[in-house]
């Protein structure tokens, strides 16, 4: 993934934004965040209030088995446990992992906000707006423990991964690659992508790896669907900031993660799961005959030809 360095607001616009491929953004200015972000600041700037984290006895976490629990503690306690390696008091483990993504006061109907979730922190951060202040979407707060690894999947808005604090690798695949990549939603079942199950996965081989190390400071652009799977090779604090780079009324209402399918995509993935079903009515040779023809109307329709 290419870096470059003190991208202003018109250039990223300009130049990179319309190309929708990963880039790292060096040199930004982003606030006394990166200095002053140690354990011990986090720990008594935000204080005891609860925290709702995921902790897992594996460093690879998976969505789809669910290898991981729910557990709520003061957030000083939970920073100073997810610097640790080993714990005194634990859930699970005296290893276990843990992982923070930060959410609304009401999960069902608030985004996550730092600046409402965590008012005193969110006053260090310069966040870089290089999109209108009408397309804001969220700003997710995270901290991990150095070695856990979230599963890939790909979000439906455009979004910035901060690097606050710690080091990250961000290995991402581009979304003409999802054939390839054994999707269950918006998340793909190839959990190891540095040592993956070929005999279980064949076709993952075919998809094209991009990987950057995110240094503290670091500012990657993740285009909308594009695919990426982070490993915290420290212990760590990031900010995610989504925004809609689509017409808002193209997103689910419903929507506080900024990861559900836009309505019209949905919409269409209804109707050709009644078309699916439609086609059952015919004897097998039939099905295989129109299902072929209905691919082939797919691609002459909806593919681009244009992908490098």
């Amino acid at each position: 993934v290419e870096r470059l360095e003190r991208v202003t607001r018109e250039r990223f616009l300009r130049d990179i934004y319309p190309r929708r491929k990963p880039v790292v953004l060096t040199g930004l200015e982003l606030g006394t965040c990166t200095t002053k972000w140690t354990i011990d600041y986090l720990s008594q700037a935000e204080g005891s209030k609860e925290v709702k984290i995921h902790v897992s006895t594996v460093p690879q976490m998976d969505f789809l088995s669910k290898n991981f629990v729910y557990r709520t503690l003061p957030f000083d306690v939970f920073v100073r446990r997810a610097a640790e390696v080993k714990h005194k008091e634990y859930f699970l483990a005296e290893d276990e992992k843990y992982y923070l993504r930060s959410v609304g006061e009401d999960v069902r109907k608030d985004i996550a906000d730092i600046r409402k979730q965590f008012p005193i922190l969110a006053e260090d951060v310069h966040i870089p707006e290089y999109f209108e202040k009408k397309q804001f979407f969220s700003s997710v707060f995270r901290i991990s423990s150095a070695g856990l690894q979230l599963w890939t999947h790909y979000d439906v808005m455009d979004n910035f991964l901060i690097q606050v604090t710690g080091k990250k690798r961000v290995v991402l695949y581009s979304p003409r690659d999802a054939p390839y990549l054994y999707l269950s939603g918006t998340k793909s079942e190839v959990l190891d992508v540095d040592n993956p199950d070929l005999e279980k996965y064949p076709l993952f081989v075919k998809a094209k790896r991009y990987q950057c190390v995110l240094e503290a400071g670091d500012v990657l652009f993740i285009p909308a669907l594009w695919f990426h799977n982070v490993i915290s090779e420290e212990f760590g604090v990031a900010l995610n900031v989504f925004w809609k780079h689509l017409p808002a009324e193209s997103y689910d209402k419903t929507d506080t993660y900024g990861n559900k399918d836009p309505m019209a995509a949905s919409r269409a993935i209804q109707i050709l799961d009644r078309a699916l079903k439609t086609l059952e009515e015919l004897p097998e040779e039939y099905r295989d005959f129109y299902a072929r023809r209905m691919v082939l109307r797919i691609q002459e329709k909806a593919y681009r030809n244009d992908y490098g």
